[in-house]
């Protein structure tokens, strides 16, 4: 199955592109592809999970939707789907 992946601000910069189309075999869930990428980009290592756990503050959105709205990492991906991932979002107000 082909799962378009989407990447944002520092994740974009560690996979060197802002999306690409990948090749899973058989039936796959978005933790098994944040494992998969993990282990093909040294820059994601130990950035998108921690135990098996999508990492606090990281946003993952299948089709658009937060996948912990869903089933977390063991959310289940489809023929077609776009597996979106942004860092967590640092700064803010500076409280003026």
């Amino acid at each position: 199955m082909e799962i378009d992946l989407r990447f944002f601000a520092t994740f974009r910069e560690a996979v060197g592109q802002k999306e690409y189309t990948r090749e899973f075999s058989g039936n796959v869930t978005v933790g098994e592809v944040l494992a998969t990428l993990e282990s093909e980009y040294e820059g994601l290592e130990g950035q998108l999970l921690s135990d098996g756990a999508i990492r606090g503050q990281l946003s993952v959105l299948k089709n658009g939707r937060d996948v912990t709205h869903m089933e977390g990492p063991e959310t289940e991906l489809e023929d077609g789907d776009v597996v979106s991932v942004f860092p967590p979002v640092a700064g803010g107000c500076d409280g003026r």
